[in-house]
């Protein structure tokens, strides 16, 4: 979970409907806002589904934010976290267990022969390749949605 946090000078209502505004022209994404009270709006986006092979490649972000009004007029401080989505950390949990299950059963000797070393090895290597492809592309999402928002906010 990565946070960014920046101030506005507008109040919150005004700044989440402008975002729902601007998203609902960009198209393509799941918004979900939340206005809690006239001093705080939280939002929750992600770029939406249209095809199950989309989740490999779009859906591995979830943006959560809070605006929230400051004791001085009209001035908003904005908090927008970045999440992995459930999925995508579901494999990555997954993928350990099978690697730690694996280890296990060579360090307790059970059925330990050449092939059990190469799978082991084997699934080693593609989840240390898994983990940094997620990474890079966890942190080019981030900059991409920075990207959206720095344009949406008009921030400098």
């Amino acid at each position: 979970m990565k946070a960014w946090r920046f101030k506005l000078t507008r109040s919150p209502i005004e700044i989440s409907e402008k975002l729902e505004s601007e998203l609902k022209t960009i198209g393509g994404f799941v918004f979900n806002m939340n206005h809690e009270n006239n001093k705080s709006v939280t939002f929750k986006m992600r770029k939406r589904i249209l095809y199950a092979w989309y989740m490999a490649f779009q859906n591995w972000t979830v943006v959560k934010g809070e605006l929230l009004n400051n004791d001085k007029e009209n001035e908003t401080n904005v908090k927008i976290t970045f999440n992995q989505h459930f999925f995508i950390r579901l494999i990555i949990y997954t993928h350990i267990i099978l690697v730690l299950g694996f280890l296990i059963a060579i360090i307790s000797g059970i059925n330990v022969n050449t092939s059990m070393y190469i799978l082991a090895g084997t699934l080693v290597i593609l989840g240390i390749v898994l983990w940094l492809a997620i990474q890079r592309k966890f942190e080019k999402d981030i900059q991409k949605y920075k990207s959206l928002m720095t344009e949406i906010f008009e921030i400098q």
